[in-house]
This record gives C-alpha cells, sequence and structure tokens, in this order.
C-alpha cells in the first residue's frame, strides 16, 4: 500500500494489528456515519484498511471520506481488476480479515442466503469461499433486527463461523456497537491465543469507596482501565473470567461474570465468597483498594454552615489479597502494588516485601508518579516480580499490550518445571 498523510496515526496506540489488512465494508445504513471513526481506531492499532463501499452506502457518506480516513482508494464496484477477489480470493495476499460495518438486514440475508449483487456482498461470498475470518456489525430499526427470518439468517452465518457484534438496543433502534467493542473483537479475532481456555480466573478492578457520610467519600482516581484489559485479553484467551469491579470507567467485557461493589468491605466479601463457592486457578488482585475507611461514618450529610472545621478518625481496612490463599491456597495469586516516585530497585523491593507478605505467587508493581502511568492513562507500564525475586519489565505501553505480556508471564508460571 502507497503511503498517504493519514496514515500517520498507525500505530499510535498499538501494534496488536501490525501488518494486518482488513477489508472494511460499508451497506447503506445511517451508522455508515460511524466507519470511518471504526477504520481510524483500527489504523491506530496497526491496521492497513481498505475500503469497499455498496452503491446504497455511497448515498449515505462520499468514497471520498473513506479514502481520506484510511488513506487507500476505495471500491465502488467490480471491475476487469476483480476486486473482490484480489482482496478476498484464495491467495497469499489475500486480506487477514472482512469486516461488514454497518451491515444492513439487507446485507446480513443476502450473505446468508449466498446472494453476490453488491461489491459488499460479493466480496463476502467470496470471503467464505478462502476461508477468511468474517465479523458482521448490523445496525438498522429495532423491529428490523426482531424479524424472525433475520434472527434465523445470523443464527446461520453464526453456525458458518461469521462473529457478530451485537447492536445497542436504544430509542427503538438496533444501533452500531460502539467503537471500542468493534476493535475488540477484531484485535480478538485476529490475534488472540486460546493458551487459557478452560481457567478459571477471578480479576478485582477499579477503586473502592469508603463512606464519610451519604454524600461524600474517601477514594482515589483509579478509572479501572486496567483491569477491564486484562479482562478482556482474559476472556480472548479462553478463560471464564469473573470480575469484581469496583467504582470505574471501563466498560467491562460482556463476557465476564461481573460483581458490583462499591466499599472496601464489599469487595473483601465478594473475593472471599467467590473463593468459597468455586475452584479459581488464578486471582489478579487489580483493584485500588481504598486502604483507610472512617472509624464511624456519619449517619447524616455533615452540614457546612457555621463549620470551620472537622476532624475525621481512619482505620486501616481489611487487606484483601492477604486472605486470597488463607481461603485457597493453591490458587496462582498475582496482586498489583501502587507506589510513588521510587528507583526501579526500590520499586522492585518494595513489590517484593508485599508479596512475601501476602504470600503471592507473582506481584505486578507500578509507578504512578511515572509520565504515562497508572491512574486514569490508557498507559501502564509493570515490574513483575517473584518469589524468586526475578523481574519482567514491561516498558510503558498501551494497558492492553500490557495486559497480554501479563497474561504471557502468568501462564508461563502456570507451566510445570
Amino acid at each position: 500500500m502507497k503511503w498517504h498523510p493519514s496514515k500517520d496515526i498507525i500505530e499510535t496506540c498499538g501494534n496488536e494489528l501490525k501488518d494486518k489488512k482488513i477489508v472494511l465494508c460499508l451497506t447503506g445504513s445511517v451508522a455508515a456515519t460511524r466507519s470511518s471513526e471504526i477504520a481510524r481506531q483500527l489504523m491506530r492499532y496497526g491496521a492497513e484498511i481498505i475500503t469497499v463501499m455498496s452503491p446504497m452506502a455511497q448515498k449515505i457518506i462520499h468514497p471520498n471520506l473513506m479514502e481520506w480516513a484510511t488513506g487507500n482508494p476505495v471500491v465502488t464496484e467490480l471491475t476487469g481488476e476483480i476486486e473482490h477477489v484480489t482482496l478476498a480470493g484464495e491467495h497469499l495476499k489475500k486480506v487477514d480479515l472482512v469486516l461488514i460495518a454497518p451491515a444492513t438486514a439487507n446485507t446480513i440475508s443476502k450473505i446468508a442466503c449466498g446472494i453476490d449483487d453488491t461489491t459488499v456482498t460479493s466480496v463476502a461470498s467470496t470471503a467464505f469461499g478462502s476461508g477468511t475470518p468474517i465479523v458482521i456489525v448490523p445496525a438498522m430499526h429495532k423491529s428490523m433486527y426482531n424479524h424472525q427470518i433475520l434472527t434465523e439468517n445470523i443464527s446461520k452465518l453464526q453456525a458458518l463461523g461469521v462473529n457478530f457484534v451485537g447492536p445497542r438496543i436504544e430509542e427503538g433502534k438496533a444501533k452500531i456497537a460502539k467503537t471500542e467493542e468493534v476493535v475488540k473483537v477484531v484485535i480478538q479475532q485476529l490475534t488472540s491465543k486460546r493458551d487459557l481456555e478452560g481457567k478459571k480466573i477471578m480479576i478485582t478492578a477499579g477503586s473502592t469507596i469508603e463512606y464519610i457520610d451519604p454524600m461524600r467519600v474517601i477514594t482515589n482516581k483509579s478509572s479501572g482501565k486496567m483491569g477491564i484489559a486484562i479482562a478482556n485479553e482474559a476472556v480472548s484467551r479462553g478463560a471464564k473470567v469473573t470480575l469484581i469491579y469496583g467504582p470505574g470507567t471501563a466498560l467491562p467485557p460482556k463476557e465476564a461474570n461481573i460483581i458490583r461493589v462499591e466499599t472496601t468491605k464489599e469487595m473483601y466479601e465478594a473475593v472471599v465468597s467467590e473463593l468459597k463457592s468455586a475452584r479459581y486457578d488464578i486471582v489478579i488482585a487489580s483493584a485500588a483498594v481504598a486502604d483507610w475507611a472512617l472509624e464511624k461514618p456519619y449517619a447524616f450529610k455533615i452540614p457546612t454552615k457555621d463549620v470551620s472545621e472537622i476532624t475525621l478518625k481512619l482505620i486501616p481496612t481489611s487487606k484483601i489479597v492477604d486472605a486470597v490463599k488463607k481461603v485457597s491456597p493453591n490458587t496462582l495469586l498475582i496482586p498489583f502494588r501502587a507506589v510513588h516516585n521510587l528507583s526501579d530497585d526500590a520499586l522492585i523491593q518494595s513489590g517484593y516485601e508485599r508479596l512475601k507478605g501476602a504470600k503471592a505467587d507473582l506481584i505486578a508493581v507500578n509507578d504512578v508518579g511515572r509520565s504515562g502511568v497508572g491512574f486514569g492513562f490508557d498507559t501502564n507500564e509493570l515490574f513483575i516480580v517473584d518469589k524468586d525475586k526475578k523481574v519482567v519489565h514491561i516498558p510503558l505501553a498501551p494497558k492492553l499490550e500490557v495486559a497480554r505480556k501479563l497474561l504471557d508471564v502468568i501462564f508461563n508460571e502456570m507451566k510445570p518445571t
């Protein structure tokens, strides 16, 4: 593919899709207005995008928009260059994935019935014949999405191996999935290992809060992004994930068993209860748990009128990671530890001491005083320390990439020696 100024964003968020070529097919839904955003985000993870537009899609947005977005010419008709075969035919230079986003009810049903009468349906048909993976992202009115024949056609395509990214049902519409959901599914489709198949993993994520009064709390700035990235990666690698999630801004994976909590006590009780009721192979404690709570929270809102100061007495909260091995000694335990402005040596020593105290198998330490690391950022840096004080350093990278490398280390730890 030739260079184009719009390609300067490639790999700015990660390299999960490096060297991957994706055909992005657009059909005649108003959700085609979102397709350039989807293309750009896939490019940020390294993908090369070639757009194919149906005649009706070209009535929604102009092909020039998609050429700008991707930096590549847009296929709007099939010519003597047999574009559908060039892109998705059975040869060594075919694309890695066909992504149809948005997909109308009409196009989905045509693909299910083997009808090839547009650029998009011809690409899909060719992809089936060459074994190229297909991901479909529906978008239409809710009444159309609920049509029994469409439901049957979706089931038929799923049975043939097509991956669907389900729509959001809002305002009587089956709206196209959020961009981050589409990107997540594409990355999983093209990169996921299945080395955690059959493993049961518990992940704690987000922050916890401790009430001062019914309206005010003590907490921290954790967004939950690191824990959610680990959960997404674990799900994609075949694990059965239970996510114990405190307050956070990141969207948890739909495939996980999600237990929502607020306080440290609630998270502690959820972790212990789960460990007592089921066997877990791994616990990854990435939540930023509040270390202090009020000895006696106020039952009413503290008044501010004519009050110059108040004194709060804080007591330590229960240490969740210290309970894991007591309840489930054979579970592999990997807690996170956040430190602030330490040297590498001091950071590693701090992590090692905490690992011994919790009887953990590994510990993941990050320094939230460093640029781009920790709370609220989309990137992170980890030092993973084991019982022998050996260290694996994961340099600053997008959190999904950090999650992938962390699970690689954990998987190696599980291998028999």
